[in-house]
């Protein structure tokens, strides 16, 4: 028996997204994937997936998915407004599963302090693989449901119609979010620009703009000068890569930038804080501090272990809508009963 997600509405941009396609750049084919890899990497293992399983990334607004199968375990990344449809609507707390039955309906309202947010399903979705991968890529046309974003009355086959074994699970507490710049890797044609612009761009705020999508972010503020012109040989983009064309202003390449470019890049964002990077909303302020190679190597080695510190400490989730008797005389919150029959002053 097969079962699916009945997409009710789509959402301006929800896609299909894994971790992404990967060893296929040669041929001019993107990586693309999660934008915050960390977010479905964490709602994934909260319904019991595969890090690597496909899931539902929306931007801004989510979608409405309508159960087709017995049961699904779903879960919603942090920021996300969600709630089960039904009168009255039960609101979905982030960073835990639920089980849902047939006929019910998850809708996401919007995401808020982010970009992007997640939907894991227990099993994960069962997408064609094409390159190896299920993520979408829309501007390739590859990927996901026929390489495009969702459309209202799409169906998502479900790879399983079978939960694991255990109930639903939550996080404790929700991730912890670095603040401070951004961690660049200067290079690799920061020669390239004046020193007055290197040391600015490492001290100037910039913010971003309203050009934003899942190829890069254009960031607004102090223009940033060559020595002599933005064009080079084109050579590899690589994830987090800062392009300047000759107009100045900075571009940061994300999960679906192009394989190759022909102008300048002055820093490339590390590994673990591309996940930060893919969650900026346009407005919001962005700083840049360089570190070296093999702090950058240190950093991501530290963000893995951080997140399988929280998936090691997952714990079972409590019941959507009411209190958890069971787990409250589990903590023994009650220290003692008094009968009123030898109280002398009853």
């Amino acid at each position: 028996m097969s079962g699916s997600l009945l997409v009710k509405r789509a959402g301006p941009a929800t896609t299909v997204q894994d971790l992404g396609r990967w060893t296929h750049q040669r041929l001019g084919v993107p990586v693309g994937g999660a934008l915050d890899s960390t977010g479905l990497r964490l709602v994934n293992a909260l319904v019991g997936n595969a890090e690597t399983a496909a899931g539902l990334e929306f931007r801004l607004v989510g979608p409405e998915v309508l159960v087709d199968t017995d049961r699904a375990r779903v879960a919603v990344s942090g920021g996300v407004e969600a709630v089960i449809q039904g009168d009255p609507a039960v609101t979905v707390a982030p960073w835990r599963s639920l089980t849902l039955s047939r006929g019910q309906t998850l809708a996401v309202r919007r995401v808020t302090g982010s970009a992007v947010g997640y939907v894991a399903v227990g099993g994960g979705l069962a997408v064609p693989l094409v390159l190896g991968s299920r993520a979408t890529c829309t501007r390739a046309g590859i990927g996901g449901l026929g390489g495009h974003a969702l459309r209202d009355g799409d169906r998502l086959p479900l790879a399983t119609v079978t939960l694991g074994d255990g109930g639903d699970r939550a996080l404790p507490t929700a991730p912890r979010e670095r603040d401070g710049p951004l961690r660049v890797v200067l290079g690799p044609q920061d020669v390239a620009f004046t020193d007055a612009s290197r040391s600015a761009f490492l001290s100037e705020t910039f913010t971003v703009g309203r050009d934003a999508d899942r190829m890069g972010l254009r960031l607004e503020g102090l223009r940033l000068a060559h020595v002599k012109d933005a064009n080079i040989i084109s050579d590899g983009i690589a994830a987090g890569a800062i392009q300047v064309p000759a107009n100045g202003q900075p571009i940061l390449l994300l999960a679906d930038r192009q394989t190759v470019g022909g102008y300048t890049k002055i820093a490339t964002v590390i590994s673990a804080d591309l996940p930060r990077a893919g969650r900026l909303v346009p407005g919001m302020p962005v700083r840049f501090a360089a570190v070296a190679v093999d702090e950058a190597v240190a950093a991501r080695r530290a963000a893995e272990a951080d997140l399988a510190t929280l998936v090691r400490g997952l714990v079972p989730a409590p019941p959507l809508g009411g209190f958890d008797e069971a787990a409250l005389l589990r903590e023994n919150l009650i220290s003692g009963v008094v009968g009123v029959a030898d109280d002398p002053m009853a």
